[in-house]
């Protein structure tokens, strides 16, 4: 019963706080600050083909994110990425035993970084991200296509911004060779995120 009551008041307050839908969409109004990334609202997943017959699709649930950002100079902002690869989850405990060692060497290269370089803006929302992604020991540039879902107060008062973002990279160009061709080169990664103003 108690717990019933506090779900109606959580739910009355949320539908009735102004704080609960102020998102904008307008990066200009995204106030200045360093952000740091809210994990609990946040993944990263990635697909692969199999054999044709399927995007067989994986998860990474450790990793971090931050980004500087000033509305009057958009362009000089700077994300940081890192991502446990032993995180690596397939849903399938045998694979997952294995699967982060031989599919992009986390026995030796255990962390994955993504350093932005450049952002161009798009129409409306849209916008790319150039940085330099390290993966199994190797850094190469990538691009990262994003939608800037909103940043606003939230019902508790904090500023908060969301993001949407993907890419597609060529596994084999950073040494992962692992399982082909029964898994394709190209592998997808989409990335959806939310941050808090620190």
């Amino acid at each position: 019963m108690r717990r019933s009551l506090a779900y109606a008041a959580f739910a009355f307050a949320l539908a009735a706080s102004p704080l609960a839908y102020a998102a904008s969409t307008n990066p200009a109004e995204m106030p200045a600050g360093t952000y740091a990334l809210d994990k609990t609202h946040a993944s990263i997943t990635a697909q692969i083909d199999h054999f044709g017959f399927s995007g067989y699709t994986f998860r990474f649930d450790k990793f971090d994110a931050s980004y500087s950002y000033d509305p009057a100079k958009p362009d000089a902002s700077v994300l940081k990425v890192t991502v446990d690869v032993n995180s690596l989850s397939t849903g399938y405990d045998k694979a997952d035993a294995a699967f982060p060692a031989e599919f992009l060497a986390a026995d030796k290269h255990p962390t994955a970084t993504f350093v932005s370089k450049s952002i161009q803006r798009g129409a409306g929302n849209k916008g790319v991200v150039t940085g330099d992604l390290t993966l199994a020991g190797v850094t190469k540039p990538v691009k990262l296509d994003v939608t800037f879902n909103g940043s606003g107060k939230d019902m508790f008062g904090a500023i908060r911004s969301g993001f949407s973002a993907s890419t597609v990279i060529k596994r084999t160009e950073f040494g992962s060779t692992k399982y082909a061709p029964a898994l394709g080169d190209e592998v997808k990664l989409v990335m959806d995120v939310e941050f808090t103003k620190q």
